[in-house]
């Protein structure tokens, strides 16, 4: 039965996310096995829909680790505990909070030993900024736990890219660019103070070959140059060649024609759905108070909201013409949707 929920809340995700998103690009190896023991580690950018986009695009059923914070409400909390969402608890949460994640290791170790899959971000929390950040150790704690109930362990490390155009406008565009796996087995844990810290290197040094990765040190200017020369963040490979050239070899984004076309059927698209429209802007975005869940909270109200209510014209219409005026209604606000994302 929890397949059968998960499948379709997926199917649905991926069908809202199609209608969100103007592109959304997925680069992987062949060789990311459907059965095997996979541990997915990416950079986190865009809050909740980096997970979102992972789960569309790993082709496997993940489990993912997430800041406890989101699990505070008790019906949210069994929503996302369905979804296959794990909390995991931080400082901020607390000292006590914090032994919680010894049940919570456990059970990623319990997971990848029955040969699941996990996802874990662990820079340890979200950041617009284009740089990969110090990786946080909780990972190689679960790849030591995986390893001492099973030391024959065929487990792979999957990094992941996660790119986007602009993560707070919309319609944006995203690049989720899959590593090579690393096999666990490559490591010799015989000494393993040794085999961690390579193994952080590793996975960081393929994080920032993955996605955009600007240096701490003159951040600032850097990403003003990048943005100054019009480079494309979704060829992070090019972008990253442009830094290090000191911004001799960069390539700009190729222009779209459609402004005008788009910004018509944004409008249009704004006033068929004027109330969940109305209730995002003036209602849930001034309460965000992290800017890097703004994308979240707009594709909740996207895919919840905005069905309802064109569901509720759609009635309407039903009851004062006919049935297939409401059906040419909804094909209708569809095709706009998509000019007015696409474009």
């Amino acid at each position: 039965m929890q397949s059968l929920l998960l499948f379709c809340v997926k199917t649905y995700i991926s069908i809202g996310l199609f209608f969100y998103f103007k592109k959304i690009e997925v680069r992987k190896p062949l060789n990311i096995p459907k059965s095997a023991p996979v541990l997915f580690l990416g950079n986190h950018q865009n809050a909740l829909l980096d997970p979102l986009l992972l789960a569309i695009t790993s082709g496997r059923y993940t489990h993912f680790l997430t800041r406890a914070q989101v699990f505070k409400k008790p019906l949210v909390s069994k929503i996302l505990k369905v979804l296959q969402l794990i909390p995991v608890y931080r400082v901020r949460d607390g000292w006590q909070s914090i032994k919680q994640n010894n049940a919570i290791f456990k059970q990623c170790v319990s997971l990848l030993n029955a040969n699941d899959a996990v996802t874990i971000f662990p820079e340890g929390s979200h950041n617009l900024k284009r740089t990969v950040r110090p990786l946080s150790k909780g990972f190689t704690r679960i790849v030591l736990g995986v390893l001492n109930e099973n030391p024959s362990t065929k487990l792979l490390l999957v990094p992941v890219g996660f790119n986007y155009l602009n993560a707070t406008s919309f319609a944006d565009e995203a690049l989720i660019w899959f590593g090579e796996p690393i096999p666990v087995s490559k490591y010799n844990f015989s000494t393993e103070n040794e085999a961690v810290k390579m193994l952080k290197e590793d996975v960081y040094k393929e994080l920032t070959s993955l996605t955009t990765h600007i240096e701490t040190e003159n951040y600032n200017k850097v990403l003003l140059n990048l943005e100054r020369l019009n480079v494309d963040f979704l060829e992070p490979e090019e972008v990253n060649k442009c830094v290090a050239s000191n911004f001799k070899s960069c390539q700009p984004k190729k222009k779209k024609s459609f402004g005008f076309l788009k910004l018509f059927f944004i409008l249009f698209l704004k006033t068929v759905c004027i109330v969940p429209y109305f209730i995002w802007k003036y209602v849930a975005q001034p309460k965000i108070k992290e800017i890097e869940f703004t994308g979240t909270f707009r594709f909740a109200i996207a895919i919840t909201l905005a069905p309802l209510w064109i569901a509720l014209l759609a009635i309407v219409v039903s009851v004062f013409f006919s049935v297939g005026i409401a059906v040419c209604f909804i094909i209708s606000v569809l095709i706009i949707a998509l000019l007015a994302v696409k474009l």
